[in-house]
């Protein structure tokens, strides 16, 4: 089974905010994919289904971002689940100008608190991630009412005009693992 987790925030005052793009990208690889539509599972609404003869499950944590960790507790414990081959967590990247994205195999938090409690709850911070570029914030700005606002709308079209490229770089990831979808999608 592969899992991709995408994190972001409940609630209809973060769905356009920029914490949210892993949300984005979760809506756009269900309807892709043909998965289920979303249901309640515990700390998450999941989207299960098959993409190209594999199990998947697109994950959206309703925990709020600083606590995503706690929906992926029951996968680290399922068996025959391997976190580092079988777990993607798709999140917002300041550092990254909006149009651009990096998949990496695992790594540090980098300061992103969505991240920082994954690692917490799966004890390992060996887990592919796909960080998708939102821009930095504006200097003397705070950063959490920066990823906490929605991108001017030339900057939501670009991320948006992105999101086809990341479906296929996530279906390349669950085929062919992460270093195949790093060679071929970061930008």
């Amino acid at each position: 089974m592969k899992v991709i987790a995408c994190l972001g925030n409940p609630g209809s005052e973060y769905s356009t905010t920029r914490h949210n793009v892993g949300w984005w990208l979760a809506e756009r690889l269900a309807e892709s994919w043909g998965l289920d539509r979303f249901r309640r599972d515990g700390n998450a609404l999941v989207a299960t289904g098959r993409f190209e003869g594999e199990d998947v499950r697109v994950v959206k944590p309703t925990t709020y971002m600083n606590h995503s960790g706690q929906a992926l507790t029951p996968y680290r414990r399922a068996s025959a689940f391997s976190v580092p081959r079988d777990l993607l967590v798709v999140v917002d990247e300041v550092a990254l100008e909006p149009g651009r994205a990096r998949f990496r195999p695992g790594g540090s938090a980098g300061g992103h608190n969505g991240l920082k409690s994954v690692q917490a709850s799966l004890g390992t911070q060996e887990y592919a991630r796909l960080r998708i570029g939102v821009g930095a914030k504006p200097p003397g700005a705070d950063l959490a009412d920066w990823v906490l606002s929605p991108p001017p709308r030339a900057d939501r079209a670009i991320i948006m005009e992105l999101l086809p490229e990341l479906v296929e770089g996530v279906g390349v990831w669950a085929r062919e693992g992460i270093e195949a979808a790093m060679n071929r999608y970061n930008r």
